[in-house]
């Protein structure tokens, strides 16, 4: 998962992620997924995943911003803002962009920018509720977008594990169940309290 690896065996990393593509095909969402679409019906939902499935969106959701990419995508390998939607799962040695590179996943390396940082942050600054879902908050610079909400903003974390949360400077309420359990329980609160 770095540029580094992708310069040394292509065909390795091709392989590792069509492995991942094909297991993303095979699943489905879950009732935390299910949750997202039904908050939809009663607020302005805008969902930042570090996650590259498309679980999301085939649940129904309608407005995700993928961080770290999409994994349903292929992009140039010289050109990252020529990506293609992907019908089946294997992108080949030998595949190629409009431009004649190679294609590679459309995935945010260990080492590449993350381009849609601006974008995550300027949604985040406008929330009034923030739900945190199923992360160690130690990757950066994801785990940072907490700094940039409101005063105002209204906090959860949903995540089994015991977490420091002491580095924000934001108040975070902690449900302490996995995303499937949690986001339904809280969907439910945040409708019978807020909407």
């Amino acid at each position: 998962a770095t540029p580094e690896a992708w310069q040394k065996n292509k065909t390795l990393v091709l392989d590792f992620y069509n492995q991942r593509r094909k297991q993303v095909l095979e699943k489905q969402p879950n009732d935390g997924h299910l949750a997202c679409v039904e908050l939809e019906n009663y607020f302005d939902v805008d969902i930042i995943t570090q996650n590259i499935d498309d679980l999301h969106e085939r649940a129904g959701s309608q407005k995700v911003l993928h961080l770290h990419g999409e994994i349903r995508k292929a992009q140039s390998s010289l050109n990252p803002n020529l990506t293609y939607e992907m019908d089946g799962w294997e992108i080949k040695l030998g595949d190629k962009c409009e431009l004649g590179s190679q294609l590679r996943p459309h995935v945010v390396w260990f080492g590449e920018p993350v381009p849609k940082m601006d974008e995550a942050i300027n949604i985040i600054v406008k929330a009034d509720i923030l739900v945190v879902v199923g992360t160690s908050l130690q990757v950066y610079p994801a785990a940072g977008l907490l700094n940039y909400c409101p005063n105002s903003c209204k906090v959860f974390l949903i995540d089994p594990n015991g977490l420091d949360t002491s580095t924000f400077y934001k108040s975070i309420e902690h449900i302490k169940e996995k995303a499937g359990v949690g986001l339904p329980r809280l969907s439910k609160t945040l409708i019978e309290n807020f909407a």
